[in-house]
């Protein structure tokens, strides 16, 4: 075989693997910022005046754990402010404060 066909399946194979390696990395994060919002959202308990289940629901806590793995540190408040803004409710600052402390957030200074 000459060189220049070997060099080709060369880079063949490692586009291959590349390929793979991607693959992995989109199934490795199988919840997105969009799907833990929506869980969040449907796990809290409200009215329209504020939030009730914030500081002792387990499924919360839970839940922001596999988000701190799965995702970045600045996706976080994302996450937490969006879900909370959904429900509308007119005590949003004290959700989200009791939310940011069950999760470990410490606000940047």
């Amino acid at each position: 075989m000459k060189r220049t066909e070997l060099e080709r399946r060369e880079r063949e194979l490692r586009r291959i693997e590349k390929k793979a390696q991607a693959l992995q990395r989109v199934k490795k994060s199988s919840r997105s910022v969009g799907d833990y919002i929506d869980e969040l959202f449907s796990l809290f308990r409200y009215d329209s005046e504020e939030i009730f289940n914030t500081k002792d629901d387990v499924n919360i806590l839970e839940l922001l754990e596999s988000m701190k793995l799965e995702h970045p540190e600045k996706q976080w408040d994302v996450i937490i402010r969006k879900s909370v803004n959904r429900t509308k409710v007119v005590q949003k600052e004290k959700a989200y404060d009791e939310l940011r402390e069950l999760a470990g957030i410490t606000l940047p200074v």
